[in-house]
């Protein structure tokens, strides 16, 4: 139930001050005077009038989130949905309500609302028919937010690691099918970054910093489009440094997993202009690295 008053208009007083006004009227009249000293109290004269009103209907309130969510007011929605685990707290409407919630904030832009409410539908509800999809409104709440990839990647991260625990936990619901999709473009994403941050050490000439920037394509992504030109990259970096093995291992993994590549011509071209060839180490990262996920 909801209590209302009516409210009386006066100055707003501080509490000393009004203390000290207080005081200042008691001594001033002997305690007697209970009527005079009513008359003279500045909020005297104010009755509250306690009412009991009668509830909204969940209903009621649904209706008017769905109509505000129409009207393109994602914002208001979300206000009104909220409306509904105030009043009907831990019932079938208000878990109703948040998840409408968690989609009008979606709706609205509102990116990080919807993560922080889906996260609490989750932590209450992990259960229900509807947590898989308040997975996936957060999950999409930071694919929105992606930026490219000459800034920060967090946001594709967090993406990436809600989408993988969807089609993990979920794999049945009607969200995991594209939570694996973007699973494979938030990775590529990620890749990319990595990529070029490699190209940036390598051109100029910082072999090492470039080297650990493929490795972890190699290691991480390999099942990305990027994985060809880290192979070339890596065969590239390890000629500069002088550790041809390792060059030619590179080569050689990328030959036999992509052996129509221009990638792979490249890095061919590339051993033979230093007197080399591909061959395979198998006791190199790059090996078992690709034997983890079964490649080679």
């Amino acid at each position: 139930m909801i209590l209302s008053a009516n409210s009386y208009s006066a100055r707003r007083v501080d509490g000393p001050v009004l203390a000290r006004l207080a005081l200042a009227i008691g001594m001033m009249f002997p305690l007697a005077a209970c009527s005079t000293l009513e008359s003279l109290n500045p909020f005297g004269g104010e009755k509250y009038e306690t009412k009991i009103l009668p509830e909204e209907p969940a209903d009621q309130i649904y209706d008017q989130g769905l109509a505000r969510l129409q009207k393109g007011d994602g914002e208001g929605a979300a206000k009104k949905f909220a409306d509904l685990e105030k009043q009907y707290p831990f019932s079938s409407h208000s878990r109703r309500g948040m998840v409408m919630q968690i989609y009008s904030n979606y709706q609205a832009s509102q990116w990080d609302d919807a993560i922080a409410n889906a996260r609490r539908y989750i932590a209450l509800y992990p259960s229900t028919p509807e947590a898989p999809y308040a997975m996936y409104l957060a999950a999409m709440s930071y694919y929105s937010q992606v930026p490219d990839i000459s800034r920060d990647q967090e946001r594709a991260e967090k993406a990436l690691q809600l989408f993988e625990q969807l089609a993990e936990k979920y794999p049945k619901s009607e969200y995991a099918e594209d939570a694996r999709y973007k699973i494979q473009v938030t990775r590529d994403q990620l890749a990319a970054k990595e990529m070029s941050i490699g190209r940036f050490y390598l051109a100029r000439k910082n072999y090492t910093a470039a080297v650990n920037r493929f490795r972890e394509v190699v290691a991480k992504y390999q099942t990305t489009r990027h994985i060809e030109e880290a192979l070339y990259r890596l065969t590239e970096a390890y000629m500069a440094l002088g550790i041809t093995q390792e060059a030619q291992t590179a080569a050689a993994v990328l030959g036999h997993n992509y052996p129509d590549s221009q990638w792979y011509k490249d890095a061919f071209a590339r051993l033979q202009g230093g007197g080399l060839e591909p061959q395979e180490n198998k006791a190199s990262w790059i090996s078992r690295a690709f034997k983890t996920v079964g490649l080679g």
